[in-house]
């Protein structure tokens, strides 16, 4: 595995953009973010578009139709299923369209743990209460990831970054998720499981980018220790949460950090702010994390990515653009930072 395919002072985005029009989202994100560019995600669109729905795209002999509770396995792939598979298509055409000279692409999905919560059984219990089917959608969904990677670089001779997107995972690992009925709540994963599972899949995918791979999870309290001891070459975090961390979940940070872990801080909000904002207060959280841990600020130059808070599907185009720049100026700031920070 290479160090990484990003150039210092790069920013990229979380994933999701507000609108229908693929090719326009893509237009703005190698636009804006021409260093570390990523392939958009439209939920917008409706089923199929959403990131269980897109992630199901990836699934090799294995289909989901939708339900009025979300999705759920369907015996042959039908309309829902395909939806999915020809936006994920139509997609990567419009990437195509723009990504000439394009040196590096993100592209996401969700993780193995967030994926096999959100889609149901046939008979409606979610996925992960099942073993045989967690290692049965695991192993679909590399098996569907190895091909959608080595499509992204046929089409644009660019390295690819991996995100595994992790929501679900502090209510899978809190036992917090409800059951079909409502009435009660899913078992606990316990941490060895869920960090054996992470390993895998984290170790299945270097493999076939030869990069390090990005799990992200914007939840307030992340499991930070966790993810690192699974091999994640990188973790993306709301970094706008972690004032007043506690102190064991500050420690895990130091240690990733310290191990060479690169982190994608959530800077920039993902929703136009009431007031506006400027860059150094967007970088606030980020120097305070800094100075908090004890490492010098040249760290964020080294193993920092900044990015949005959240995914932008809520957003209007017009702060789209602003954050975007914002996001953009701040990986130059870590770099040469300006004068008084």
């Amino acid at each position: 595995m290479s160090e990484r395919a990003w150039p210092a002072g790069a920013a990229t985005g979380v994933g999701s953009m507000p609108g229908t029009d693929a090719g326009e989202a893509t237009a703005v994100v190698f636009g804006e973010l021409p260093d570390f560019p990523y392939l958009p995600e439209l939920p917008a669109r409706g089923v199929g578009a959403d990131l269980l729905g897109r992630s199901a795209a990836f699934l090799v002999d294995l289909a989901v139709e939708e339900v009025p509770s979300g999705y759920r396995v369907a015996a042959h792939p039908g309309h829902d299923h395909r939806r999915a598979v020809d936006l994920l298509r139509w997609d990567l055409d419009a990437l195509q369209e723009v990504a000439t000279g394009a040196t590096v692409i993100k592209t996401q999905l969700a993780g193995p743990w967030t994926l096999t919560a959100g889609i149901e059984l046939p008979r409606g219990h979610r996925a992960l209460t099942d073993r045989g089917a967690v290692r049965e959608f695991t192993e679909s969904m590399l098996e569907g990831l190895a091909a959608h990677v080595g499509e992204l670089k046929a089409r644009t001779g660019a390295e690819v970054v991996v995100q595994f997107d992790e929501p679900t995972l502090p209510d899978v690992l809190a036992g917090s998720l409800s059951t079909p009925s409502g009435y009660g709540t899913v078992a606990a994963v316990e941490e060895p499981e869920a960090r054996d599972l992470l390993s895998t899949v984290i170790e299945r995918a270097e493999r076939i980018t030869g990069q390090p791979v990005v799990v992200h999870c914007c939840a307030p309290r992340p499991p930070v220790g966790l993810l690192r001891s699974a091999g994640a070459g990188a973790l993306a975090l709301d970094a706008t949460l972690l004032d007043g961390s506690p102190a064991k979940l500050l420690d895990e940070l130091g240690e990733a950090w310290d191990s060479g872990v690169h982190l994608f801080l959530g800077l920039v909000p993902a929703l136009a702010p009431a007031t506006p904002v400027t860059l150094h207060e967007v970088a606030a959280p980020a120097l305070r994390l800094v100075d908090r841990l004890g490492f010098n600020r040249s760290i964020l130059a080294e193993r920092a990515v900044p990015t949005p808070t959240c995914g932008f599907a809520g957003s209007t185009p017009d702060w789209l653009r602003r954050a975007l720049a914002l996001t953009r100026d701040l990986g130059k700031a870590f770099v040469e930072p300006p004068e008084g920070w």
